[in-house]
């Protein structure tokens, strides 16, 4: 079966290939000088509003082309943009409801979870067959860690049009978190064949998620010829550039990751990406600069702590393992559990414990976090180490081995194999 899987797995890898090749050597295909989709849909806006100034409806799409800028960028400027399109929608129509709609779009965007989910769930009770609010619900909560209603309002979007892209990119994310990787690479292909050819964000922003999924079990070959027709399609995208840096580390060629994520952090700014490339310039053996980068990390990741978009998991990773301050660690990391409980910020706090030897604690909220389904390298090895502290030999063997199964070449498996190594001379 899984020899099945397998094949199945380079059959759709081979077909998202060709089909990324076919479409460049088309001349429509998004380059230097060109509008991105993003800003053309820009401009189409703003030409309505000069031609209706008094449509409410080109506001509103205006506000939506600014915010699929945002994700083309990470820029959350173009969010503040956004927000003001609305305003001009709602003086000239008050509560309409595709304005509605986009603010909390764009709450979403702006990682206000809780007010995103409040808002989603009181527009579904008035429209309770609009497949994008159920999207915005799927949303919300997977990132408050509410996966059972994720997935419930997944299904609803499938139900109600089966085979719609919004729904397959989601239902895809939830079989990621739910350990069928399998099943999420199926969902995403069949997203991606149903993109249209022009939309070259949305295309590249799918192919770097197949290539993040590969990842995931160590198919760094694969998932580097999927970043490349990503960056192919959309030159210096910063998500591609993101995952290209982590293929580059798992060959251990740490000066290109370096590079890819200082071309990254130029492109999106935000501390989060500089704290990635402090990391990987710390591995290039350029020491000074990556102390240089992990200080400026620390002053911009801590002055944006109480906002909704904030670096907190970074942070926390940054006390717990960096800078040795562990207290730090998990005062930042009791906050962030108190917003949010997804497979990710229970992890962080969960490490965050195990530095602080709450090694018992520690694993209570690791196995909240692996009881969602979640298979992955790094969660797998914080699991056997925290496991190993409590002298529970069989789980952390277990754990370590299944980090190493799935990732050989990750970040983090020099460290699993020394802990193996431990466990061995203990026994």
């Amino acid at each position: 079966m899984k020899g099945f899987f397998e094949l199945i797995n380079k059959i759709l890898l081979l077909l998202v290939c060709s089909i990324a090749i076919l479409m460049l050597s088309s001349p429509s295909i998004y380059g230097e000088g060109q509008l991105s989709p993003a800003e053309q849909k820009i401009a189409w806006a703003r030409k309505s509003i000069e031609a209706g100034p008094k449509n409410y409806q080109a506001y509103n799409d205006l506000a939506l082309a600014l915010s699929r800028k945002a994700r083309e960028t990470s820029d959350s400027a173009y969010y503040e943009q956004a927000e003001e399109a609305l305003r001009q929608s709602f003086s000239l129509q008050p509560n309409n409801m595709e304005g509605l709609k986009m603010q909390v779009w764009i709450l979403l965007g702006k990682h206000e979870f809780s007010k995103a989910l409040e808002q989603a769930a009181a527009l579904n009770r008035q429209m309770p067959d609009d497949i994008l609010i159920y999207g915005f619900l799927v949303d919300a909560n997977m990132e408050l860690g509410n996966y059972e209603d994720a997935e419930r309002a997944a299904q609803w979007m499938l139900d109600m049009r089966p085979g719609n892209i919004p729904a397959l990119t989601r239902a895809a994310y939830l079989r990621e978190m739910f350990g069928d990787i399998d099943g999420a690479i199926e969902l995403m292909n069949a997203a991606y064949q149903r993109t249209p050819p022009n939309e070259f964000e949305d295309r590249a922003w799918i192919l770097t998620h197949l290539a993040h999924l590969q990842l995931m079990t160590g198919k760094t070959e694969n998932a580097e010829k999927l970043l490349n027709e990503a960056l192919l399609l959309f030159p210096a995208y910063h998500y591609a550039l993101s995952d290209l840096a982590k293929v580059r580390i798992a060959q251990k060629k740490y000066s290109e990751a370096a590079d890819l994520l200082q071309k990254r952090y130029h492109a999106a700014p935000h501390p989060e990406n500089l704290y990635s490339l402090a990391k990987a310039l710390e591995k290039a053996g350029r020491v000074k600069q990556a102390k240089s980068a992990y200080a400026e990390f620390e002053k911009k990741a801590r002055a944006e702590m109480q906002n909704a978009d904030n670096s907190n998991r970074e942070l926390i990773f940054y006390y717990a393992d960096i800078a040795r301050k562990p207290s730090e660690a998990l005062r930042i990391a009791q906050s962030e559990i108190s917003r949010r409980q997804d497979v990710y910020t229970l992890d962080a706090y969960a490490w965050a414990l195990y530095r602080n030897r709450k090694y018992a604690e520690a694993y209570e909220q690791i196995g909240k976090a692996l009881a969602v389904g979640i298979r992955d390298a790094t969660l797998f090895y914080h699991t056997g180490a925290i496991a190993l502290k409590l002298n529970d030999r069989k789980s952390a063997a277990y754990y370590l081995k299944q980090s190493l199964d799935m990732f050989p070449q990750s970040e983090m498996a020099a460290d699993v194999r020394r802990a193996l190594a431990r466990l061995r001379w203990i026994s």
